[in-house]
């Protein structure tokens, strides 16, 4: 089996340690024998419907994220609506996810008018959340977060995961991240997936079916990232 996965805007949107989710689905699926292809598709290049089973979407500041933005809004945004209805997994995170949404509201200028792809939308804050989180979704999740931004979910999106320590989505309504389909959005950097392998391997199974139908994979010693996952964990526990 092969694997497509595309760096969505991986020049401009790639903060806090999220590149090394690029590099999890890659080792994951190269450990059990997958043949990975990872691509940058940024702004200006077209993007493909068609070639990609995973899109990986980070973070970026406010200037980046504002030219990823005009530049989804030139065909791209319309191109990856289509690659998740043709069966694509999306993950998104912090910037990218608030795209992802229906829109972005700042402070000052204009609104970021979003790809709707997810049913959440996204208003600024005037405090920042920073630091160390754990929530329980499926299993216990880890990460960090450093976002103003506040993201609301609608009927059609699904939590991730609900906070035990740090702010999530809001800091209001308990909730971290949010689920459609086959697309993750999330606020939590750090790396995410090497502390959360269960989540890598969620995301890895989803894109495969895209091409390769339904996958059962192989189980992988994770004894490391179990570790690492507890000392995240404690360390989030002692932000409570």
């Amino acid at each position: 089996m092969d694997l497509r996965v595309c760096h969505l805007y991986g020049d401009l949107m790639c903060i806090y340690g999220d590149r090394g989710n690029v590099l999890t689905l890659r080792r994951r699926s190269e450990w059990r024998g997958i043949d990975v292809a990872i691509e940058i598709v940024s702004a200006g290049d077209r993007l493909d419907p068609e070639r990609y089973d995973l899109y990986f979407f980070g973070g970026g500041q406010d200037t980046q994220q504002d030219i990823v933005a005009d530049d989804l809004r030139q065909g791209n945004g319309e191109a990856l609506r289509e690659a998740v209805g043709r069966g694509a997994a999306i993950l998104s995170v912090c910037g990218g996810y608030q795209l992802l949404g229906h829109f972005y509201r700042p402070f000052e200028g204009p609104e970021l008018r979003g790809l709707g792809i997810l049913d959440v939308h996204t208003v600024a804050g005037r405090t920042r959340f920073i630091g160390n989180v754990l929530a329980l979704g499926e299993e216990p999740l880890v990460g960090f977060e450093n976002h103003s931004g506040r993201t609301y979910l609608g009927a059609q999106a699904a939590p991730l995961a609900r906070i035990v320590a740090g702010a999530g989505n809001n800091g209001e309504d308990g909730t971290e991240g949010a689920m459609q389909g086959k697309v993750i959005g999330t606020y939590l950097h750090g790396s995410l997936l090497p502390k959360n392998p269960w989540l890598a391997d969620r995301v890895i199974a989803w894109a495969l079916e895209r091409r390769h139908g339904r996958v059962a994979l192989a189980p992988l010693d994770d004894a490391f990232e179990r570790d690492a996952r507890e000392a995240a964990m404690e360390l989030a526990r002692a932000r409570r």
